[in-house]
């Protein structure tokens, strides 16, 4: 088996191996990914470490690293909203959330790439989960784009955003908002919800189709066009800008 990391700031997974191909989720610094298939005209089919998505990926976005690092357990990510690393000796700004992966003392050799980073580092799991530290996290992507298939600062989805900041909160779940919806236990009722409680949304088929971040029985900060805050009540959520009903409640779920 091979083991991969993201070299690039942020490196997209398609559906198929073709630049044209929708894309499904992302990579970002420093996550790690094993190699399923190798295509042509140098895509790669992995697999990533942290929620097992699959995708295609460009082999220039990902380099070789060792089984011992792959293996070796993160506990750091960046924490501010652009962070320069130094790659090879040159400077590379990558988004918050990347991955310290395989660092030690401030670098990290990828075999034969050499890796420094010298800035603010963020430990998941050293502090304390409380609203002050969910908004503190999920107000760094306010009024980032919505992108689909995007989990970076730059560009996230609904989903994508969820599992970012759940990521610092060291609490893995999955990728799509569906999946996320199978886990955690039930809340029956909106009023008892808390800071950080997931909130999903369905369509008239009944199939979930959004999720967002509870800050307490009446706020929410999803992404939806961009990363908001909006209205929510037990009908679904009211966008404070249109005053129009966007998504309807379906459940409500928590996880820590």
């Amino acid at each position: 088996m091979q083991y991969m990391v993201c070299c690039v700031p942020v490196c997209p997974m398609r559906k198929t191996d073709a630049h044209r191909a929708e894309m499904v989720s992302q990579l970002l610094f420093g996550e790690k990914c094993t190699l399923l298939e190798s295509g042509e005209k140098g895509w790669l089919h992995v697999q990533g470490k942290y929620d097992e998505y699959t995708g295609w990926v460009q082999d220039s976005h990902v380099t070789l690293i060792e089984e011992n690092q792959y293996n070796h357990p993160d506990k750091e990510l960046v924490c501010d909203w652009v962070n320069e690393i130094n790659y090879n000796g040159y400077n590379m700004m990558v988004p918050y959330g990347s991955s310290l992966s395989a660092f030690q003392n401030g670098k990290a050799f990828w075999r034969k790439n050499t890796v420094h980073f010298k800035g603010n580092k963020w430990k998941p799991g050293e502090s304390e989960i409380n609203a002050k530290i969910i908004k503190q996290i999920s107000y760094k992507f306010l009024n980032t784009s919505y992108l689909w298939g995007g989990k970076s600062i730059f560009g996230i989805d609904c989903s994508g955003f969820a599992q970012m900041v759940y990521k610092f909160l060291n609490i893995p779940i999955p990728r799509d908002a569906y999946q996320q919806a199978d886990k955690g236990t039930p809340i029956n009722f909106l009023a008892e919800a808390k800071c950080g409680d997931l909130a999903f949304f369905d369509n008239d088929e009944g199939r979930i189709i959004h999720v967002g971040i509870l800050l307490n029985e009446h706020e929410i900060i999803h992404s939806s066009g961009k990363v908001r805050i909006d209205k929510i009540d037990v009908e679904g959520i009211l966008n404070l800008e249109t005053k129009q009903r966007t998504h309807k409640l379906r459940i409500i779920k928590r996880y820590f």
